[in-house]
């Protein structure tokens, strides 16, 4: 992966690591920088993580490891210019992150969205727990239709599965509301995203973050990298 022209790569990957890493601001950064004598100026900084960050986790991606067939599945809120957008997450049963999607509106066009993403990269799930959500309800039944007439349409060798299980139940999606919570912490210190291009971006490098303090990808030649490590071999 190309690290750009006008600084050493070791210097823009430590920068984009430690910010969706660490509970940064660009200008903490810019001062760290220059500690070590490197005149990058915060705004560098930014783009630098823009730039990388989608690549890095489609790197990421092609190595994460297969999830389990329940998940939970909810939104967050997200302020972008002052306004309430939704991150919509879903994790498995042991904790990883399954799929996640940012949208400026929270309705069953974007919970269908969020939901094919998740099956067109992990296939169904044999079960789905949602927080009493109507919208969310709708969007699985209606995704699951479509999966399956798909497979139909396909004439696949493979059985028709039964239809995906839906349980509505606020306690037993605790577990994603405290994932939701450690992804939020490092939003904070960042004092509000600008624009719904760049939050999309930076809640994508932070998600893949999370995952990798997880464990969530495969590395043949070591199976428990730090997550420094993680982005080295990823910018490979």
């Amino acid at each position: 992966m190309s690290m750009g022209r006008h600084f050493d790569r070791s210097v823009i990957l430590l920068c984009v690591h430690r910010y969706l890493t660490y509970n940064l601001s660009l200008r903490d950064l810019e001062e760290m920088m220059a500690e070590r004598s490197l005149n990058v100026d915060h705004s560098t900084v930014h783009r630098w993580v823009v730039h990388f960050s989608p690549r890095l986790l489609e790197c990421f991606n092609r190595r994460k490891r297969v999830v389990t067939g329940k998940w939970h599945m909810d939104e967050t809120y997200i302020k972008v210019r002052g306004q309430w957008t939704y991150l919509y997450r879903a994790i498995d049963s042991v904790g990883a992150t399954v799929e996640f999607f940012f949208s400026e509106n929270r309705d069953l066009p974007a919970a269908r969205r969020f939901l094919r993403k998740a099956l067109e990269r992990h296939g169904r799930p044999d079960r789905t727990v949602i927080d009493g959500s109507q919208t969310n309800h709708e969007a699985i039944i209606s995704c699951d239709a479509e999966n399956r007439l798909l497979d139909r349409s396909r004439r696949s060798p493979k059985p028709i599965r039964i239809r995906i299980r839906i349980r509505k139940s606020k306690y037993l999606n605790n577990r994603l509301e405290q994932d939701h919570r450690r992804v939020k912490r490092r939003i904070r210190p960042m004092l509000g995203f600008k624009s719904m291009a760049s939050a999309e971006v930076i809640l994508s490098g932070i998600e893949m973050v999370h995952m990798m303090r997880k464990r969530q990808a495969r590395f043949a030649y070591n199976p428990c990298p730090s997550i420094a490590d993680q982005f080295e071999i990823l910018a490979a």
